[in-house]
């Protein structure tokens, strides 16, 4: 046989593949329909497994990788759960960085709900008001987002998943504005002090608000002429506002990562991450011992950063990432030696690693 042969066989092996995906995705949307007239949760962790036993073992006896057909179906039941109607809670206005993370992460087909406060955000996916959860942790540049973190400490809440986003800030106005008739400019403090060298050059009053998009919506509403916001283009075109300038950001790698909220984390893929806290005794070589847990069964860290425990001066709690699933045998080992030699170790979550 020919290659042409041959690639005219893959050709319609594609679309016989294509074809059954829309019909899966048309039984998803029904399944969707009867989960909402019955109220039942969209998000059924216990049926994910299932689905993925289901294809690893024949993937098995088709003498596949079934680490490969595990990770191709990963991304089909994340698609199933767009289609079924899933809601996604961010903090900020529409138009926020934290929205656009969240409509990458799911689909843009995607309901989505914006809170004001990150604390907001983490009780809608506690009361069960959405299913899922978008929140901010670190940036490339300005370091972790300490609010965030805090709250995983009393929280029920696990990582299900990460994303991350490129943050090119924009000086958004009035249709009719120009850069020489603004006086006063609004921004998160963070998307202020990330365009320092731009605003330095402006003879103008910058004023912290809670949200980027927040301060174009703004500025729209009260009709604020003398003034300009720094938020996304995104944020422009949704308001009817006016991108004076782009690309305004002191460093081109800006970059924000962002935890995927749920009640449970997410199943083995091959390729995850795992997020803890945890509190060492306060005495010589505790933080050695308890690193050592890992450096021993050769699992590679990805960051550690302590914060205040707020309880007492001058002790701390460490956040740390590092490669594998919790349920991989050496993180159950590790995490089991951590346990006899820390005060308290919390599993934040397992989830699929960012591309």
């Amino acid at each position: 046989m020919s290659l042409e042969d041959l690639r005219r066989k893959i050709d319609e092996a594609d679309a016989k593949i294509v074809h059954l995906i829309a019909e899966r995705q048309k039984i998803v949307q029904e399944i969707g329909k009867e989960k909402q007239e019955e109220g039942t949760q969209i998000e059924d962790r216990e049926r994910e497994r299932e689905v993925l036993e289901n294809v690893r073992q024949i993937a098995q006896e088709k003498g596949l990788s079934q680490q490969d057909i595990e990770s191709i179906y990963q991304q089909i039941v994340t698609v199933s759960k767009r289609r079924q109607g899933i809601v996604v809670a961010f903090q900020g206005e529409i138009g926020a960085y934290s929205e656009e993370a969240a409509l990458g992460f799911f689909g843009p087909s995607t309901q989505v709900k914006p809170f004001e406060s990150l604390d907001n955000v983490f009780k809608a996916v506690e009361q069960d008001e959405t299913q899922f959860g978008v929140v901010p942790t670190e940036n490339s540049l300005e370091g972790s987002i300490s609010r965030t973190y805090d709250l995983f400490l009393d929280s029920i809440l696990k990582v299900c998943g990460e994303t991350e986003l490129r943050v090119s800030h924009c000086l958004i106005a009035g249709q009719k504005s120009r850069l020489d008739l603004i006086k006063r400019i609004y921004s998160h403090p963070q998307a202020l002090g990330q365009c320092q060298a731009f605003l330095r050059h402006l003879d103008c009053e910058l004023i912290p608000t809670y949200d980027t998009a927040g301060s174009v919506k703004m500025i729209k509403e009260k009709g604020i002429t003398d003034g300009g916001a720094i938020a996304s283009a995104r944020a422009a075109d949704i308001y009817g506002m006016k991108v004076i300038a782009k690309e305004i950001e002191d460093n081109p790698n800006n970059f924000t990562r962002f935890f995927i909220l749920s009640k449970q984390d997410s199943p083995p893929s091959g390729n995850d991450k795992t997020s803890i806290v945890f509190t060492v005794k306060h005495q010589s070589g505790a933080l050695y011992e308890f690193l050592k847990e890992f450096a021993a069964r050769n699992i590679s860290l990805t960051k550690i950063e302590s914060r205040p425990t707020r309880q007492k001066p001058w002790e701390y709690n460490f956040y740390l990432d590092f490669e594998g699933h919790r349920d991989d045998k050496a993180s159950q080992e590790a995490l089991g030696g951590l346990e006899k030699i820390s005060l308290f170790v919390k599993v934040l979550g397992s989830y699929h690693r960012a591309k």
